[in-house]
């Protein structure tokens, strides 16, 4: 009994060493990575990674890729997002009576769009031109590839809390970080952003999802530990 305890102990202790030094490299890297594309954007230079990535992209290009690509991308536009993240909300909300994660949607959904807009402005960097599809607005950083990260990262946090068969949370999080890739070339691919703009959008929607989620986590142990016993003692206080 104590044995089986103790090796509790470690897995949970060793489980939370790597899980936060996950945490801190990502918003670290997110941080260089964002700081670097912002200062070469900034400078107005062209960046040999964006025609690379457009000129191995042409290179790809057919019919049938034409519609896969749009296939892809449309899972992160407004059209989809939106009654995903309202559907997601829902469940937690009415369904699975988690409160927090029903706060944590619209945080960092509604967090990574605002962010998204205030930094197209900041940058003010024009799209490249398409002959695929119409895209009006500002190029860095991706919108699809920033809301992209956001959103599936806040499910890739949700798998890796809440799926309890190892074989199956690493399957499933190995797909989303997939569909996430995808979706930033996507964007490349039908030419309405430079590699710059999806790399950045990357970075800055994946340290948007660090630092929601953990601002909602100590407000989420803040509330059950010091609001929830303060309201205990006043009712009995009050008996």
């Amino acid at each position: 009994m104590i044995r089986t305890f103790y090796k509790r102990m470690v897995a949970s202790a060793a489980l939370f060493t790597v899980e936060l030094v996950f945490i801190w490299a990502l918003f670290i890297a997110c941080i260089v990575v964002f700081l670097w594309l912002g200062r070469e954007i900034m400078q107005g230079e062209e960046v040999w990674l964006d025609e690379a990535a457009f000129g191995f992209a042409a290179s790809l290009s057919s019919p049938f890729m034409d519609g896969l690509i749009k296939f892809v991308t449309f899972f992160a536009s407004r059209q989809f997002l939106t009654p995903a993240a309202l559907a997601l909300v829902a469940y937690y909300l009415f369904i699975r009576k988690h409160r927090w994660n029903s706060v944590r949607v619209p945080v960092v959904a509604l967090g990574s769009i605002t962010l998204n807009i205030l930094l197209k402005y900041f940058f003010d960097r024009e799209r490249p031109m398409s002959p695929l599809v119409d895209a009006s607005g500002l190029s860095f950083p991706s919108g699809h590839s920033m809301v992209a990260a956001s959103f599936y990262g806040l499910l890739i946090y949700l798998v890796w809390h809440n799926v309890k068969d190892v074989h199956l949370r690493n399957l499933l999080i190995a797909l989303l970080i997939i569909f996430v890739v995808l979706i930033g070339f996507s964007r490349i691919y039908l030419r309405v952003h430079y590699a710059t703009d999806v790399l950045a959008g990357f970075a800055a929607g994946f340290l948007w999802v660090v630092i929601g989620l953990t601002l909602l986590r100590r407000l989420e142990r803040y509330s059950g530990k010091e609001i929830t016993p303060l309201v205990l003692e006043e009712t009995e206080e009050k008996e």
